[in-house]
C-alpha cells in the first residue's frame, strides 16, 4: 500500500513555521508567534525576571485566536466572488508577513518587547501564522501540524513503539507511513527554526526578508497546481 509524501507546500509551510517562531522568538524579547500556547511560559518567566514583553504574550493567543475565527468566517464569503479560498488565505499570509519585515526593518531592533512597534511586529506575525495555522488545517487536514510539533513528535514514537512489535501488514504499512511523513514535518520546522537563527545572528531584523518569500512560494506552487488542474 502506498501513501502520499507530503507536499512541497506543506514543506514550505513547516519551514516558514519554525523560521518566524524561532526570529520572533530571538527579535522580540521571546514572543512564540507560530507556537502561541508556548507564551503562557515565556510569560510566566516574564513576569517573575521583570523582563519585557508581557503584554505581546498576553495579547498573543486572543489575537490568533480572533485571526483564525475571522479568516474562517470570512472564507465563506469568497468562492460567491469567484475567489479562490486557499490563494487568498496565502495570499493575506504572505501580505501579513510582509508587513511585519518592514515594521521590523524600520523600527527594530525591540530592545522592550512591550514598545508599540514592537507589538505591531510581533502581533502581525501572529497574525500571517494564524493565517497559515487555518489554511493548513481547513486545505491540507491529511498532512501533519506546521506550527506544533509536540503532537506530532508524539505520533511519531508512538508508532515506533507500535512497529517493534507484531502489527497487521496493513497497520504496519500505516504507521511507517506516518513516521515516514511526521518526521519529515518536524525536520522542516527544525529547519526552519535552524536557518533563523543563523540568519539573525548575521543580519538581525534584515531576517524578517526571508518569510515573505517562503509564503510567496508556496503561493505561486498552488497557483501553479490549480492552472494545472485547469488544463
Amino acid at each position: 500500500m502506498k501513501f502520499p509524501a507530503l507536499s512541497p507546500i506543506s514543506l514550505l509551510l513547516g519551514v516558514t513555521a519554525g523560521y518566524v517562531d524561532a526570529a520572533g522568538y530571538l527579535a522580540l524579547q521571546g514572543l512564540f508567534t507560530a507556537h502561541v500556547t508556548g507564551n503562557f511560559v515565556t510569560l510566566g518567566a516574564a513576569l517573575l525576571f521583570g523582563t519585557s514583553g508581557t503584554l505581546a504574550k498576553l495579547l498573543a493567543l486572543p489575537t490568533f485566536c480572533m485571526v483564525i475565527f475571522i479568516t474562517r468566517w470570512a472564507s465563506y464569503a469568497l468562492p460567491p466572488q469567484g475567489l479562490r479560498v486557499f490563494r487568498t488565505m496565502l495570499s493575506l499570509k504572505v501580505l501579513l508577513l510582509a508587513v511585519a519585515a518592514a515594521l521590523a526593518i524600520h523600527f527594530g531592533p525591540f530592545p522592550n518587547g512591550d514598545s508599540g512597534a514592537a507589538l505591531a511586529t510581533g502581533l502581525t506575525l501572529v497574525s500571517a501564522m494564524a493565517v497559515q495555522n487555518a489554511a493548513q488545517r481547513i486545505h491540507l487536514a491529511g498532512s501533519p501540524p506546521t506550527t506544533v510539533m509536540t503532537g506530532t513528535t508524539t505520533q511519531i514514537m508512538i508508532d515506533v513503539a507500535d512497529l517493534m512489535r507484531t502489527l497487521p501488514m496493513d497497520k504496519k504499512d500505516a504507521a511507517q507511513a506516518r513516521v515516514v511523513r511526521m518526521t519529515v514535518s518536524v525536520l522542516a520546522f527544525a529547519s526552519g527554526c535552524g536557518a533563523a537563527a543563523v540568519l539573525y545572528s548575521l543580519a538581525g531584523v534584515y531576517c524578517f526578508v526571508l518569510p515573505p518569500l517562503l509564503g510567496a512560494s508556496a503561493l505561486a506552487l498552488r497557483m501553479a497546481a490549480v492552472e494545472g488542474e485547469v488544463r
